[in-house]
């Protein structure tokens, strides 16, 4: 149900066609997280980082890491997966990324500086090798 008042906006949405513009790819380049955030995605929780890129003046989100397992490149998103502890379980994704980044907390990632790659989809993710 469409709220009365967005009506008109949401019509001119619906008539929208395909332009011919891609958005602009940023560079990998040393990024500052300014902030973290636990969002649910389904049944699961991801940690998405805000962090501030020299090229651009709005904070980005980044939530994946390029990082080896297996003497292999791999990506993976930040998943927050424990151990039976209830602790971040170690070599996830998650806990590479931390332990880069001298973190022992998801809060102390903020503040924290950081390598982004490209993924394979050309988006930007944390260098972690």
């Amino acid at each position: 149900m469409v709220a009365e008042g967005t009506i008109d906006a949401y019509e001119e949405d619906m008539n929208l066609e395909v332009g011919t513009e891609e958005a602009p790819m940023l560079k990998p380049a040393k990024v500052k997280i300014e902030k973290v955030e636990i969002q649910p995605i389904q049944d699961n929780k991801k940690v998405v980082c805000y962090v501030k890129h020299p090229e651009k003046e709005e904070l980005i989100q980044i939530s994946s890491l390029k990082f080896e397992r297996n003497k292999k490149l791999e990506v993976a998103g930040t998943w927050i997966s424990k151990d039976s502890e209830g602790k971040i379980r170690k070599n996830s994704a998650l806990a590479v990324l931390m332990e880069k980044l001298g973190a022992k907390t998801i809060k102390e990632l903020e503040g924290k500086e950081a390598d982004t790659i490209e993924d394979d989809k050309g988006y930007l993710c944390f260098k972690c090798y």
